[in-house]
């Protein structure tokens, strides 16, 4: 009842609604998904492959509710070291005929400090919460900016993933050029290592989808050779598909939803073939069913995520997901949602 009056109003505002709404425990309790979906990845227990992404919990105020919509772990961020406001307003675009989202928001988040305090507090025997690291606009130091992030963080977040893929924040795609990639990736890591924790949290790295195939290749690479955890595949898309029809489709920003749907699975099944199999993927875009999470896994993702399909679906998404992908495992005879894993890769040979 409360969604399409939400979607009536004003994007950002709407957002603001529906984090007060799960504050006030207005989003039902948690489904327990079936045991086949549970998913154990680096030591963390998932109790399905479902989770929500970064930039719906912006500064980490709702996790626990977020948590009892029955996803299987949750994102929160982007954190930047210091707080920042981010871009002006309008800045957050619904393109509802296209089931899509364009958005500039530019990392504004409420900073480490006040992040990591709300972090601290939270239970952590509930699913797992990773944290998004990404810089500050202003910042010259890149790695001194994610460096710190990751020293902060590391004890209060079950995994870390640097951003370098946002479209919204000057110059951070450069960042994915190898060079400076290399550098932001060993300065993390080592801030991680020296964090206060019994065991460091996951790194991975959140790469964009309109990477040229040479550059996927190399990230592959260093992700492998510098002992990256994984990868999540992918960010919002600079591109305007042909096919959008919304009003809002030439607005600045980045582009999520039903578009990014196969150009995200496309690149999710290229980084898997280039690792062999060997780094894990956490694949993101345009999710909107049980179908798609299902694609995703079977293109390589050992988790997937969404956040623009709730716009438009609500929270009971996330339990029409989880039940329908394990509906469709059973049938292709699968007993868990790891056996499923690139499993197109294997079919193909």
């Amino acid at each position: 009842m409360i969604a399409p009056a939400l979607r009536c109003i004003d994007p950002e505002r709407a957002h603001r609604l529906a984090l007060w709404a799960l504050k006030a425990g207005l989003a039902g309790r948690r489904e327990h998904s079936d045991p086949m979906l549970n998913v154990r990845l680096w030591g963390l227990a998932f109790p399905n492959p479902v989770g929500i992404a970064a930039g719906f919990d912006k500064n980490a105020e709702v996790v626990a509710p977020a948590l009892r919509l029955g996803c299987g772990f949750l994102e929160v961020g982007g954190v930047t070291p210091k707080p920042q406001a981010g871009n002006p307003k309008p800045r957050l675009f619904r393109l509802t005929a296209d089931r899509a989202v364009i958005n500039r928001m530019g990392f504004n988040n409420d900073g480490l400090d006040v992040i990591a305090g709300r972090l601290k507090h939270r239970r952590r025997n509930t699913a797992p919460v990773g944290v998004n690291l990404g810089k500050n606009k202003e910042s010259t130091d890149a790695p001194a900016d994610y460096a710190a992030l990751a020293e902060g963080l590391a004890p209060h977040a079950d995994f870390l993933v640097i951003n370098v893929s946002s479209p919204n924040t000057p110059g951070l795609r450069a960042l994915q050029n190898i060079e400076p990639l290399r550098d932001i990736v060993r300065a993390t890591r080592a801030a991680r290592d020296r964090a206060v924790v019994a065991a460091p949290p996951p790194l991975l790295l959140k790469i964009a989808p309109d990477l040229e195939a040479a550059d996927l290749k190399d990230i592959v690479a260093l992700a492998l050779g510098e002992g990256l955890d994984g990868l999540v595949i992918s960010n919002t898309t600079l591109s305007r598909p042909a096919s959008l029809t919304s009003q809002h489709r030439a607005e600045a920003g980045g582009l999520s939803g039903a578009p990014l749907f196969e150009l995200s699975t496309r690149m999710l099944s290229e980084a898997y073939a280039l690792a062999g199999g060997k780094l894990p993927l956490i694949g993101v875009g345009g999710i909107a069913s049980g179908a798609q999470a299902y694609a995703k896994i079977r293109a390589g993702a050992s988790l997937v995520q969404l956040y623009s399909a709730l716009v438009y679906e609500g929270p009971g998404l996330i339990g029409r997901i989880t039940r329908d992908l394990a509906a469709l495992l059973k049938r292709d005879g699968f007993t868990s949602v790891t056996d499923a894993v690139g499993a197109d890769h294997r079919s193909a040979k």
